[in-house]
């Protein structure tokens, strides 16, 4: 095997896990979840991952790499009002509603009709917080804060991949450089814990229906549209199905979402994995192992995470969303005539509002679909009256 194939799918996974485990922490810490179920669901995310991967690289000769959802991270930190157990009820019907997307045709083809602004405005107002967030850190500690920020702005010049995992890494040497964290705790390894779902109305509705959304618009189209670019023609019913299942079999210890990866994807699609196409596809059993070395060591970096300072998580959180933040709010007003019911959708999401128990990210969807849909009607029926006065002149 080359070496540039164990670089790049090492470089790919480092990327991957490195520059979005404080949002799984974020997101945790929204649910109330206890420092064991945050290890779990870390641990179950990166065996999904191993598992996943490596299946499905092998099985289809073609380098098919998976990841966990940083939307729906977002959007589950973003969230209110839902516990754990409810979280893994709605991580499970979005499982289920993933796996029957890729058995079932019809399904697809509904998802591909909602309005590709609408989607990314939802997406937009869930990041925004987080973007926001991450710029109030300075004045709490502009000591460890405008360093980090300088060093992330500085590296993204020269390699935007790897510049949220080198702020997260120098961010860890500042914080134990500047007496910001207490002693080291002791690592351990990781075990899962068993979270027995809830399935609750407003939870499937609030929150599993917007996470299949942005899954399925933010993560996996534009997988498979990285795949497409390098030259494959990915299995995207397979796929689906796949990441689907592991999804399913691994939400009860509380991992949400898997699904295609784009950006860890984009390292190992291209000729620096290996110059010959046929052979990237090994770069998905050593991500694999990658992530089943994540999920041995995961109840650790819980650990270590759990004592770093709370603005350096909101910062890592925010500066790791900033690039998505901005291709969402890119996409959202792309077409012009698509602008107003993505920037309703978007300002609803960011409102945070909820009605009867279901949170904004819904409310906003019915609201952009509805502004939508009287452009809609608008457009015909101006096009109707133009026929109709071409049809009566003489």
């Amino acid at each position: 095997m080359r070496l540039s194939v164990i670089a790049s799918a090492s470089v790919a996974a480092l990327v991957g896990f490195g520059g979005t485990l404080a949002l799984v922490i974020a997101a945790a810490q929204a649910l109330g979840a206890t420092q064991a179920q945050t290890a779990s669901w870390v641990t179950a995310n990166c065996l999904a991952m191993a598992v996943s991967a490596a299946f499905l690289s092998w099985r289809y000769r073609m380098p098919l790499i998976t990841a966990w959802s940083t939307p729906g991270l977002a959007l589950i930190g973003a969230s209110t009002g839902f516990t754990m157990p409810e979280a893994v009820g709605a991580f499970i019907v979005t499982a289920i509603a993933i796996i029957l997307t890729g058995l079932i045709k019809p399904i697809s083809a509904f998802v591909a009709r909602i309005p590709a602004s609408i989607a990314s405005g939802m997406l937009a107002g869930v990041l925004v917080s987080f973007v926001i967030g991450a710029a109030k850190t300075l004045p709490v500690d502009p000591v460890l804060v405008l360093p980090l920020v300088a060093l992330f702005f500085v590296i993204r010049l020269f390699n935007p991949a790897m510049a949220v995992l080198t702020v997260l890494f120098a961010g860890i040497i500042f914080a134990f450089t500047l007496d910001r964290v207490p002693d080291l705790p002791a690592p351990e390894f990781s075990t899962l814990a068993w979270i027995t779902p809830v399935f609750h109305a407003k939870a499937m509705i609030g929150l599993a229906l917007p996470l299949y959304l942005v899954t399925m618009a933010s993560q996996n189209l534009p997988g498979f549209a990285v795949l497409r670019a390098a030259g494959y023609e990915p299995p995207t019913g397979p796929c689906l199905q796949v990441t689907g299942l592991v999804s399913l079999l691994t939400a009860p210890f509380g991992a949400h979402t898997s699904n295609m990866a784009a950006i860890s994807a984009a390292l190992c699609t291209g000729p620096d994995a290996h110059p010959d196409a046929a052979r990237r596809w090994l770069t998905g059993p050593v991500y694999g192992v990658c992530y089943l070395v994540f999920a041995i060591f995961g109840a650790s970096l819980v650990a270590l995470f759990a004592v770093l300072p709370a603005v350096l998580i909101v910062l890592i959180a925010g500066l790791a969303l900033l690039p998505p933040f901005i291709n969402a709010l890119t996409l959202a007003l792309k077409a012009e005539n698509e602008r107003l019911p993505a920037m309703v959708t978007f300002a609803v999401t960011a409102s945070g509002i909820a009605i009867a128990g279901i949170g904004s990210a819904f409310w906003a969807l019915v609201a952009g679909l509805a502004v939508a849909a009287l452009d809609h009607a608008k457009s015909r029926i101006s096009a109707a009256n133009q026929n109709k006065n071409r049809t009566i002149t003489p």
